[in-house]
Protein backbone atom coordinates (compact mmCIF):
# COMPACT_ATOMS: atom_id res chain seq x y z
CA UNK A 1 0.00 0.00 0.00
CA UNK A 2 2.65 2.69 0.87
CA UNK A 3 4.88 1.77 -2.52
CA UNK A 4 1.55 2.10 -4.56
CA UNK A 5 0.72 5.73 -2.43
CA UNK A 6 4.19 6.87 -3.65
CA UNK A 7 4.24 5.58 -7.09
CA UNK A 8 0.97 7.36 -7.37
CA UNK A 9 1.99 10.54 -6.12
CA UNK A 10 5.41 10.41 -8.34
CA UNK A 11 3.64 9.37 -11.45
CA UNK A 12 1.79 12.74 -12.82
CA UNK A 13 4.10 15.14 -11.17
CA UNK A 14 5.46 16.61 -14.43
CA UNK A 15 1.64 17.04 -15.23
CA UNK A 16 0.76 21.34 -14.72
CA UNK A 17 -2.86 19.93 -15.26
CA UNK A 18 -2.06 18.58 -11.86
CA UNK A 19 -2.86 20.66 -8.97
CA UNK A 20 -3.35 18.95 -5.91
CA UNK A 21 -3.58 15.22 -4.33
CA UNK A 22 -6.17 13.85 -2.32
CA UNK A 23 -5.67 10.64 -0.37
CA UNK A 24 -8.81 9.48 1.21
CA UNK A 25 -9.77 5.96 2.09
CA UNK A 26 -12.96 3.69 2.44
CA UNK A 27 -14.84 2.46 5.37
CA UNK A 28 -14.67 3.25 8.62
CA UNK A 29 -10.77 3.21 8.91
CA UNK A 30 -8.26 6.12 7.02
CA UNK A 31 -5.69 3.73 8.26
CA UNK A 32 -4.31 1.47 10.88
CA UNK A 33 -0.72 1.65 10.30
CA UNK A 34 1.70 -1.22 9.65
CA UNK A 35 0.53 -4.87 9.95
CA UNK A 36 2.37 -5.96 12.88
CA UNK A 37 2.14 -9.74 12.42
CA UNK A 38 4.37 -8.66 9.18
CA UNK A 39 6.70 -6.76 11.30
CA UNK A 40 7.44 -10.43 13.72
CA UNK A 41 10.89 -11.61 13.64
CA UNK A 42 12.69 -10.64 10.48
CA UNK A 43 15.17 -7.75 10.93
CA UNK A 44 15.32 -7.62 6.57
CA UNK A 45 11.51 -7.11 6.64
CA UNK A 46 11.59 -4.33 8.84
CA UNK A 47 14.02 -2.32 7.80
CA UNK A 48 12.24 -2.59 3.86
CA UNK A 49 9.13 -1.27 5.81
CA UNK A 50 10.47 1.18 7.44
CA UNK A 51 12.54 2.48 4.21
CA UNK A 52 9.44 2.60 2.54
CA UNK A 53 7.11 4.65 4.53
CA UNK A 54 9.96 7.11 4.84
CA UNK A 55 9.91 7.29 1.09
CA UNK A 56 6.27 8.10 1.33
CA UNK A 57 6.74 10.59 3.98
CA UNK A 58 9.25 12.22 1.92
CA UNK A 59 7.15 11.53 -1.25
CA UNK A 60 4.82 13.72 -0.05
CA UNK A 61 7.10 16.34 1.06
CA UNK A 62 8.92 16.91 -2.11
CA UNK A 63 5.95 16.52 -3.86
CA UNK A 64 5.47 19.85 -6.17
CA UNK A 65 1.69 20.35 -5.56
CA UNK A 66 -0.18 20.26 -2.09
CA UNK A 67 -0.62 16.75 -0.56
CA UNK A 68 -4.45 17.02 1.14
CA UNK A 69 -5.39 13.96 3.92
CA UNK A 70 -9.30 13.14 3.76
CA UNK A 71 -9.95 11.12 6.87
CA UNK A 72 -13.23 9.85 7.94
CA UNK A 73 -12.48 7.31 10.53
CA UNK A 74 -9.80 5.97 12.41
CA UNK A 75 -5.84 7.52 11.59
CA UNK A 76 -3.38 5.52 14.22
CA UNK A 77 0.11 4.51 14.20
CA UNK A 78 1.38 5.40 10.91
CA UNK A 79 -1.60 5.97 9.60
CA UNK A 80 -1.62 8.92 11.99
CA UNK A 81 2.23 9.78 10.94
CA UNK A 82 0.37 10.17 7.24
CA UNK A 83 -2.12 12.70 8.46
CA UNK A 84 0.60 14.97 9.99
CA UNK A 85 2.90 14.59 7.16
CA UNK A 86 -0.12 16.16 4.37
CA UNK A 87 0.30 19.72 4.16
CA UNK A 88 -3.49 20.10 4.41
CA UNK A 89 -5.69 17.53 6.59
CA UNK A 90 -9.39 17.69 6.66
CA UNK A 91 -11.12 15.11 8.88
CA UNK A 92 -14.82 14.20 9.93
CA UNK A 93 -16.71 14.83 13.23
CA UNK A 94 -16.05 11.26 14.05
CA UNK A 95 -12.43 10.42 13.13
CA UNK A 96 -10.11 9.32 15.57
CA UNK A 97 -5.84 10.08 15.81
CA UNK A 98 -3.47 7.75 17.55
CA UNK A 99 -0.05 6.46 18.10
CA UNK A 100 -0.25 3.47 20.43
CA UNK A 101 2.46 1.33 19.08
CA UNK A 102 3.79 1.41 22.96
CA UNK A 103 0.39 -0.57 24.02
CA UNK A 104 2.05 -3.31 21.78
CA UNK A 105 5.84 -2.80 22.78
CA UNK A 106 6.78 -0.93 19.42
CA UNK A 107 6.77 3.01 20.12
CA UNK A 108 5.53 5.07 17.43
CA UNK A 109 9.40 6.54 16.66
CA UNK A 110 8.78 7.43 13.27
CA UNK A 111 4.98 8.82 13.24
CA UNK A 112 6.34 11.15 16.06
CA UNK A 113 9.06 12.68 13.84
CA UNK A 114 5.90 13.85 11.88
CA UNK A 115 3.59 14.35 14.94
CA UNK A 116 6.29 16.15 16.44
CA UNK A 117 6.94 18.89 13.78
CA UNK A 118 2.39 19.11 13.07
CA UNK A 119 1.94 19.60 16.79
CA UNK A 120 3.41 21.18 20.01
CA UNK A 121 5.44 19.56 22.75
CA UNK A 122 3.21 18.46 24.98
CA UNK A 123 -0.06 17.00 23.25
CA UNK A 124 2.43 15.31 20.92
CA UNK A 125 4.44 13.21 23.70
CA UNK A 126 0.55 13.04 25.10
CA UNK A 127 -0.10 10.62 22.40
CA UNK A 128 2.90 9.25 21.77
CA UNK A 129 3.36 8.16 25.47
CA UNK A 130 -0.45 7.02 26.25
CA UNK A 131 -1.26 5.78 23.25
CA UNK A 132 -4.69 7.25 23.97
CA UNK A 133 -6.78 8.34 21.03
CA UNK A 134 -7.69 11.87 20.71
CA UNK A 135 -11.06 13.39 18.61
CA UNK A 136 -11.82 15.10 15.95
CA UNK A 137 -11.75 18.42 17.50
CA UNK A 138 -8.61 17.57 19.75
CA UNK A 139 -6.78 16.83 16.73
CA UNK A 140 -8.11 20.08 15.16
CA UNK A 141 -7.42 22.24 18.65
CA UNK A 142 -3.35 20.68 18.86
CA UNK A 143 -3.18 21.46 15.33
CA UNK A 144 -3.20 18.05 13.39
CA UNK A 145 -6.08 18.66 11.61
CA UNK A 146 -6.76 21.45 9.41
CA UNK A 147 -10.39 21.56 9.57
CA UNK A 148 -13.15 19.27 11.09
CA UNK A 149 -16.70 18.82 8.90
CA UNK A 150 -19.59 16.18 9.30
CA UNK A 151 -18.61 13.26 6.95
CA UNK A 152 -21.22 14.52 3.98
CA UNK A 153 -19.60 17.90 3.88
CA UNK A 154 -15.97 16.27 3.73
CA UNK A 155 -16.18 16.54 -0.42
CA UNK A 156 -17.63 19.43 -0.41
CA UNK A 157 -14.56 21.11 1.73
CA UNK A 158 -12.18 19.27 -0.22
CA UNK A 159 -13.60 20.80 -3.23
CA UNK A 160 -13.23 24.15 -2.29
CA UNK A 161 -9.60 23.59 -0.57
CA UNK A 162 -8.26 22.32 -4.43
CA UNK A 163 -10.67 24.92 -5.81
CA UNK A 164 -8.92 27.81 -4.30
CA UNK A 165 -5.12 26.14 -4.72
CA UNK A 166 -6.14 26.54 -8.46
CA UNK A 167 -6.61 29.15 -9.07
CA UNK A 168 -2.83 30.00 -7.93
CA UNK A 169 -0.28 29.66 -10.10
CA UNK A 170 1.51 25.95 -9.97
CA UNK A 171 5.09 27.29 -9.97
CA UNK A 172 4.34 29.80 -7.12
CA UNK A 173 2.73 26.96 -4.91
CA UNK A 174 5.31 24.47 -5.73
CA UNK A 175 7.94 27.22 -5.19
CA UNK A 176 6.05 28.05 -1.38
CA UNK A 177 5.55 24.51 -0.52
CA UNK A 178 9.49 23.97 -0.85
CA UNK A 179 10.60 26.84 0.71
CA UNK A 180 8.41 25.86 4.02
CA UNK A 181 9.95 22.82 4.73
CA UNK A 182 13.41 24.38 3.93
CA UNK A 183 13.04 27.02 6.25
CA UNK A 184 12.02 25.32 9.39
CA UNK A 185 14.82 23.43 9.22
CA UNK A 186 16.69 26.44 10.25
CA UNK A 187 16.74 29.03 13.07
CA UNK A 188 14.68 32.25 13.06
CA UNK A 189 17.06 35.09 11.55
CA UNK A 190 18.89 32.10 8.97
CA UNK A 191 15.07 31.46 7.98
CA UNK A 192 14.29 35.25 6.95
CA UNK A 193 17.79 35.46 5.28
CA UNK A 194 16.78 32.38 2.76
CA UNK A 195 13.08 34.07 3.02
CA UNK A 196 14.45 37.49 1.89
CA UNK A 197 16.14 35.62 -1.10
CA UNK A 198 13.30 33.55 -1.98
CA UNK A 199 10.98 36.67 -2.21
CA UNK A 200 13.18 37.88 -4.50
CA UNK A 201 13.77 34.73 -6.93
CA UNK A 202 9.62 34.80 -6.84
CA UNK A 203 9.12 38.12 -8.15
CA UNK A 204 11.25 36.69 -10.90
CA UNK A 205 8.88 34.51 -12.15
CA UNK A 206 6.93 34.91 -14.84
CA UNK A 207 3.95 34.00 -12.97
CA UNK A 208 4.57 36.74 -10.76
CA UNK A 209 4.83 39.17 -12.71
CA UNK A 210 1.68 38.41 -14.55
CA UNK A 211 0.21 38.46 -10.99
CA UNK A 212 1.61 41.78 -9.98
CA UNK A 213 0.15 43.64 -13.48
CA UNK A 214 -3.28 41.84 -13.39
CA UNK A 215 -3.68 43.47 -9.44
CA UNK A 216 -2.64 46.88 -11.24
CA UNK A 217 -4.76 46.25 -13.87
CA UNK A 218 -7.60 44.83 -11.93
CA UNK A 219 -8.13 41.67 -13.88
CA UNK A 220 -8.11 38.10 -13.44
CA UNK A 221 -4.67 36.47 -13.69
CA UNK A 222 -3.83 34.15 -16.72
CA UNK A 223 -0.96 31.94 -15.15
CA UNK A 224 1.61 30.07 -17.98
CA UNK A 225 1.73 26.82 -17.92
CA UNK A 226 5.38 25.99 -16.45
CA UNK A 227 8.42 27.05 -15.58
CA UNK A 228 10.57 28.98 -18.66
Amino acid sequence: MMETLSDHILCDQQNNDLRAIVISAEGSVFSSGHNLKELANNREKQEVCFKIATQLMNCIIDSPVPVIAKVDGVAAAAGCQLVAQCDIAICSEKSQFSTPGANFGIFCSTPGVALSRCVNKMPALYMLLTGLPVSAQEAFQIGLITKVRSSDQLNEEIENICRAIKTKSRDVIELGKRFYYKQIQYDVKKAYELGGDKMVENLQLPDCKEGIQSFIEKRKPQWGTGKD
